[in-house]
């Protein structure tokens, strides 16, 4: 007996599973796009709740992200996110610097011109990251 024959009485019963409903992909319009992302941006839940939400995928949810901090997916009237620029002076332009009140911890390091002051208790890994920046600028 042959696998495509549509005997009724052969001895294997196969299951089919018909799926109906949009078969094509869908258009999500940029105010939607731009809404979601908003929503992820926001911190209150991680990203992948927000996509698990709008029932999309959280590598799509991420690539809205990117689409969004590149400036090209942002809601009418709003500025696309982005992130502060690090100013450094050297030690002796501008005003005399004042030292705050140390409290229990804080790590001053001073490296060229430049001086990195964290107060309270930092990780290992925020040091690592603050290190990381300075490295950069320099």
């Amino acid at each position: 007996m042959d696998d495509h024959t549509l005997d009724p009485n052969a001895g294997d019963v196969r299951r089919i599973e018909v799926i109906t409903g949009a078969g094509r992909r869908r258009r999500w319009p940029a105010e939607v796009k731009a809404r979601i992302v908003a929503e992820s941006f926001s911190g209150e839940v991680p990203t992948s709740e927000v996509a698990r939400r709008h029932g999309i995928r959280p590598q799509q949810l991420f690539g809205w992200r990117r689409e969004a901090r590149a400036g090209h997916l942002t809601q009418a009237g709003e500025a696309a996110p982005s992130f502060a620029p690090i100013v450094a002076e050297a030690a002796g332009a501008g005003a005399p610097q004042s030292r705050p009140a140390m409290g229990a911890a804080a790590i001053e390091i001073e490296i060229g011109d430049m001086i990195v002051r964290l107060h309270g208790r930092v990780s290992a890994g925020v040091l690592a990251e603050v290190l990381a920046v300075v490295k950069s600028v320099r």
